[in-house]
């Protein structure tokens, strides 16, 4: 009998699979107590069991190419941390030799205490971290069973589950799924955001799904709409092989895009500028006719490993991105190491608080003055070869602003002196993330060159709601009124300065939300190489001038359902 669900549409695209249902590990054991003769074989047992699951994410880590290196290399890098905590490791001994408990039910004993602590913490983004805890415990747990712990065979299957974290996408896509549904998560999480990546539909919130789908039930997925349909009718199969065709056709119509101008209906240019990280994003951007690079993340290149990369390393990266865009100007983001971002060279802070809001983006540069430079002289050397503008993220005042300049200055004078060949003037911008930077602009907005406002931080410093916390999905939104008033202020205050200003958050790859963005006065979006096309497409189909006249309309809405409905007039299409 067909059956529908309705959920979140998270990451679009449709699927038709059968279904692979995995339930939430949940570490039912019973109690077992070993003889005192056996505890040393326990521990090796245990021992090798956490080495295993060391060894999977170390194999799944190097498996990595391209922008996931970062997406999913950060979350890998992570619970690596996590099997190697003396907090986790130390208990699970302790309780083995002391209470003779058998190592699965040790590590249920051990797992409920650390959960016990993360349940009393204040701070929503440490609260988060227990998803990340339970994933690893359930790879210790599936090594101690003798078996892995990912399903295998799962070419054409659609996979249902509780939640699915960023570092397992890039493998079940490998590993053949199609389509993921989940009674948890946002399409604001990382996970939807890495699945979009992909182009892997995802749904999430549906809430019964674990209910009533079983294993091998056929399911159409649209990820779109957010409708899950089970035991499809010929109908419905029929509906679904139409939508196939159409969205084969969609692609094909926005390959023709790939040359045209970013243009509205009404003659208005729009700058489309790409982020990347990697040589693949760049070939892309450069391919799909992006204005340029518009963030160019340098963090890749420090985490994994020991210590940080000498300034010959960096130069040439650099150097190679500066060149790869042929003379489009390419703005390389300084450091931002820190908060969720893993990092193995001992520049971050080990055991911060609130990671989330400690010493990351500038602030760890200017801590870090030597690693600082460094960059710095790279960065500097590599626009001897084409524009570079440098931007400064995590900016809370002028102070951080003017520390990074003058750096700048002396490093160039010094390379000048030794016979470099240097642009002769370097573009600095702030990436606007944290509020008392957007409010304070103002007051050192001739102190910068352009603007790049980071809405992914923005909004969750904005409105105190972590954006990995699932149970916060719908508290983080860019759909909320003070976010798109201090986004329109920030744009308002650029312009009268004469001074660039582009969003490079997510929000800007979304094509449903491109009228809200260019109602508020934006002209340069920097997004993903992946949802170019769209977005291109979008911005064509727009009249900015009509849409420009509602603006005060957009600004007075009193909340989401207020915005939503102006979107919808506008002909976009809200985030679920």
């Amino acid at each position: 009998m067909t059956l529908r669900l309705k959920g979140a549409a998270a990451s679009r695209g449709n699927a038709l699979g059968r279904a692979r249902v995995r339930f939430p590990h949940a570490l039912e054991v019973d109690e077992r107590r070993i003889p005192a003769a056996n505890v040393e074989a326990e521990l090796q047992r245990l021992h090798l069991a956490v080495d295993a699951a060391r060894e999977e994410m170390h194999h799944l880590r190097e498996r990595l190419q391209g922008a996931l290196t970062k997406e999913v290399g950060e979350f890998l890098d992570l619970h690596a941390l996590l099997l190697d905590d003396p907090e986790l490791l130390h208990g699970l001994d302790e309780l083995i030799r002391t209470s003779r408990y058998g190592a699965e039910y040790a590590l249920r004993l051990q797992r409920d205490r650390l959960a016990a602590v993360f349940d009393g913490m204040e701070d929503a983004y440490l609260k988060s971290r227990m998803d990340d805890l339970d994933h690893v415990i359930g790879r210790i747990h599936a090594f101690l069973q003798k078996r892995q712990p990912e399903p295998k065979g799962l070419a054409g299957e659609i996979l249902v589950c509780a939640a699915i974290a960023p570092s397992e996408l890039a493998q079940l896509q490998a590993q053949g799924v199609v389509a993921i549904v989940a009674t948890t998560g946002s399409a604001l999480s990382h996970s939807a955001i890495l699945a979009r990546s992909l182009h892997l539909p995802l749904v999430t919130g549906v809430a019964d799904a674990l209910a009533r789908i079983k294993d091998g039930d056929v399911l159409i997925v649209n990820g779109a709409s957010g409708e899950i349909i089970l035991d499809p009718s010929p109908a419905d199969l029929r509906e679904h092989q139409a939508l196939r065709r159409e969205l084969a056709r969609e692609q094909r119509q926005l390959g023709k895009l790939r040359s045209k101008p970013t243009r509205t209906r009404d003659n208005v240019d729009i700058v489309l500028l790409a982020n990347a990280e990697s040589r693949e994003d760049i070939a892309r951007a450069h391919a799909l006719g992006a204005g340029g690079l518009g963030l160019y993340r340098t963090e890749f290149l420090f985490m994994q490993r020991q210590r940080p990369p000498d300034e010959e390393e960096q130069f040439h990266t650099y150097r190679d991105a500066v060149l790869g865009m042929s003379g489009r100007p390419v703005t390389i983001r300084t450091l931002d190491l820190g908060a969720d971002k893993a990092d193995h060279s001992g520049l971050t802070l080990a055991d911060e608080e609130n990671p989330a809001l400690g010493l990351r983006g500038v602030r760890l540069s200017l801590a870090r003055p030597a690693v600082c430079d460094t960059q710095l002289r790279a960065i500097l050397r590599a626009s001897g070869y084409g524009p570079v503008r440098v931007l400064i993220p995590m900016v809370s005042g002028r102070e951080e602003i003017m520390a990074i300049r003058r750096r700048l200055k002396r490093v160039a004078a010094q390379l000048r002196a030794q016979g470099h060949a240097l642009a002769e003037r370097i573009p600095v911008g702030a990436m606007i993330e944290v509020p008392s930077a957007a409010i304070a602009l103002d007051g050192f907005i001739d102190d910068v060159d352009f603007l790049s406002i980071g809405t992914n931080d923005l909004v969750q410093y904005l409105l105190a709601a972590d954006r990995n916390n699932q149970a916060l999905g719908e508290l983080y939104s860019p759909l909320h009124p003070a976010v798109l008033r201090l986004l329109s202020q920030v744009i308002a205050t650029g312009q009268a300065a004469a001074k660039p200003v582009a969003v490079c958050g997510e929000i800007a790859g979304d094509a449903a939300l491109a009228p809200i963005l260019l109602a508020l006065g934006l002209t340069e979006f920097s997004l993903h190489p992946s949802t170019l096309l769209e977005m291109r497409r979008a911005i064509r189909d727009i009249d900015l001038g009509a849409l420009q006249a509602t603006r005060a309309k957009l600004l007075q809405a009193r909340d989401r359902k207020g915005i939503e409905r102006w979107l919808q007039r506008m002909g976009g299409t809200p985030l679920s």
